[in-house]
């Protein structure tokens, strides 16, 4: 199996401070209001400590790198 980590935020904490979006530029961007938008899938593994930072550095704990396992598929089965 293959880990893979995915940013999650829970909306009903954040306050759109937006300090996630200035330490992780690459995979959130703020709506009109400030409030992140972060595309979808799996965090690249060269973006991971930076993922790490965001999610440390939300002041109300908003954000989480959850750890998703995928299933390699196997061509041959026995």
């Amino acid at each position: 199996m293959k880990k893979e980590f995915e940013i999650w935020i829970d909306r009903t904490r954040c306050d759109g401070h937006g300090l996630c979006a200035e330490l992780l530029p690459k995979l959130i961007t703020l709506d009109d209001w400030g409030y992140p938008i972060i595309v979808s899938g799996p965090v690249p593994s060269h973006l991971l400590d930076h993922s790490r930072r965001a999610v440390a550095g939300c002041p109300v704990l908003a954000l989480a790198l959850r750890q998703r396992s995928t299933r390699t598929s196997s061509s041959t089965r026995s």
